[in-house]
């Protein structure tokens, strides 16, 4: 893996993806994940539906460069407003701070076209300036797919880190099988790229946004 790539998806890369829990919060909220026991299935099923759509978006942006043809297709699969708003935030946290790592004149008109590019693009741009490749970009955000609920879940719920990063770790296969999936689809036209839909998602996004304006909650989703 591209060492851009790892860094991107290390949590100490400040591009603002330790306020957002994937929906795992929300998740918490309604009482859907208690437990340690309760975390494997939601990590995985938020792999092969989110995760692979952010995937197959980063690994084309890393070999693709029309912009505003990759956002709109992107948006087209988020039929969540508040994802759409959670992904527009961290992609342009990550292409701020990519601008000072990796500054170059795609990011400029990257920027130029969608001043605030949803997450997975942002990567993918970035992964494709500093060498990466779309398997690179692909493992990435697969990665961060699930490593920020995991995160989340060890604060909001106060779960043994050990075990919550054993659970991660026993993904790899899973994350390896859709990063490979992304990376083999990276040079489709944007409009085949595929569309996985995670309709439980998208409600708890949109239930959490609207929680958030009510309360305070620990995470922006």
């Amino acid at each position: 893996m591209d060492v851009s790539a790892l860094i991107m998806a290390d949590s100490r890369f400040p591009g603002g993806g330790h306020v957002h829990s994937g929906g795992l919060e929300e998740t918490v909220v309604r009482k859907l994940v208690r437990t340690e026991r309760d975390l494997p299935s939601f990590l995985s099923g938020r792999l092969h539906t989110a995760g692979a759509l952010a995937a197959s978006f980063a690994a084309a942006a890393c070999r693709q460069s029309d912009w505003a043809l990759l956002d709109t297709e992107l948006d087209a699969r988020t039929p969540s407003s508040a994802q759409r708003e959670s992904s527009r935030a961290q992609g342009r946290g990550t292409v701020r701070a990519g601008k000072v790592a990796w500054p170059s004149p795609v990011l400029d008109e990257l920027l130029r076209v969608t001043p605030r590019p949803h997450h997975p693009i942002a990567v993918g741009a970035l992964t494709g300036i500093a060498g990466g490749t779309p398997l690179d970009a692909a493992l990435a955000v697969a990665y961060l797919a699930v490593s920020g609920p995991a995160s989340a879940a060890v604060r909001l719920l106060g779960l043994d880190p050990f075990v919550v990063n054993a659970v991660v770790a026993r993904l790899s296969g899973e994350l390896h099988a859709v990063a490979e999936a992304a990376a083999s689809v990276a040079g489709e036209h944007p409009a085949e790229l595929p569309a996985p839909g995670a309709p439980a998602l998208d409600l708890l996004a949109e239930a959490h946004w609207r929680g958030h304006k009510e309360e305070v909650r620990l995470f922006a989703s």
